[in-house]
């Protein structure tokens, strides 16, 4: 396996690594410019020159590894028999600088239900850098042609079509995370029986539904055997609070944002997810250069350099000029105050 199938292998697995190439070469090197291996929690694949240099970018790609960072780094390699070094000398007397790229394991989310809401689900996290399982029951809700537009995203995804649920989670890795949302109670009822028995700890479990609905599951969870610690880690009902209506896409969304908020803050889902430069939040969200409300009501447009106050009276800072009620005109450049005619 060379390491571009080793990099998508360990995407597949959902495992992270580190991508290693050979970024510049002063002098004579074992690799030229260009070179790659990538490295994981226990292998390699590929070779950027052996020896000491290679064993160090081991070591430090492991680092990153184990540290969860997203961020690249750059070292410099001096092969030369007066260098310390930790794992053997190398005489070749060039330099060499090592690009590491941390390639962060994606985030696993398992969707049971492909109904109006899970559908919808289903096409906001396909356009997120995460691994998303699709499972029903019913064979009609995951043809792929119906699926199309999910299928065509940015996720990797798989379609699983099993009457029996249960079989999709005891699959997951650890830390998947895990939202039911059937067309049918009893089914909804097992996977949540079966999740909280999984011997893998999962990110977390949601469950659409009323609170009643959550109600009748805690009681039957409780006789089933399930301790009270344990059916907590169930989530019901799902979504973000403060967002409501019951259109299956406003519950998609809802259901989206609360779960990008429990994906590690590393992951590459929950990055993309993160406030883009120039949003911000004065009670309402912004981009920078839009018109925001600021206290009292006035309004501040930066864009186009006129504030708004409380009245109707605008004041354009740009020009020099003022507009009050009724007309009233103030050119503070020219020093003239126009007046409506009366």
């Amino acid at each position: 396996m060379d390491w571009l199938q080793a990099a998508r292998q360990l995407r597949l697995d959902g495992q992270a690594g580190v991508l290693v190439t050979v970024a510049e070469v002063r002098g004579h090197a074992p690799r030229e410019a260009g070179a790659k291996m990538v490295v994981s929690r226990d292998r390699t694949w590929g070779s950027v020159g052996g020896g000491n240099l290679e064993a160090s970018a081991v070591a430090r790609a492991r680092e990153l590894i184990e540290s969860g960072t997203t961020e690249p780094e750059l070292r410099e390699t001096r092969l030369s028999p007066r260098a310390r070094t930790e794992h053997g000398r190398q005489c070749c007397g060039g330099v060499v600088r090592l690009l590491l790229e941390p390639l962060a394991a994606r985030p696993v989310i398992a969707v049971f239900g492909l109904g109006h809401v899970g559908y919808e689900l289903a096409r906001i996290l396909s356009r997120l850098p995460v691994r998303l399982l699709l499972t029903d029951s019913r064979a009609e809700q995951l043809d792929r042609v119906r699926l199309a537009d999910v299928i065509d995203g940015v996720a990797d995804v798989s379609i699983h079509h099993t009457l029996l649920g249960e079989h999709v989670l005891e699959r997951l890795p650890r830390g998947a995370h895990v939202i039911i949302m059937t067309h049918d109670h009893a089914e909804d009822f097992a996977l949540c029986d079966a999740a909280l028995r999984l011997p893998q700890p999962l990110g977390g479990i949601g469950l659409i539904g009323s609170s009643a609905k959550w109600a009748r599951f805690a009681a039957q969870l409780a006789a089933a055997g399930h301790g009270p610690e344990a059916i907590a880690r169930i989530t019901c009902p799902i979504g973000q609070p403060g967002i409501t209506g019951k259109d299956p896409a406003v519950i998609a969304v809802a259901v989206a944002a609360a779960l990008l908020q429990a994906l590690p803050a590393g992951s590459p889902a929950s990055q993309r997810a993160a406030a883009p430069p120039g949003l911000r939040s004065d009670g309402a969200a912004t981009r920078e250069g839009g018109a925001s409300r600021q206290p009292g009501g006035e309004r501040d447009s930066r864009a186009s350099g006129k504030t708004e106050r409380p009245g109707g009276e605008r004041d354009s800072r740009a020009s020099g000029k003022t507009e009050r009620p009724g007309g009233e005109r103030d050119s503070r450049a020219s020093g003239k105050t126009e007046r409506a005619k009366e």
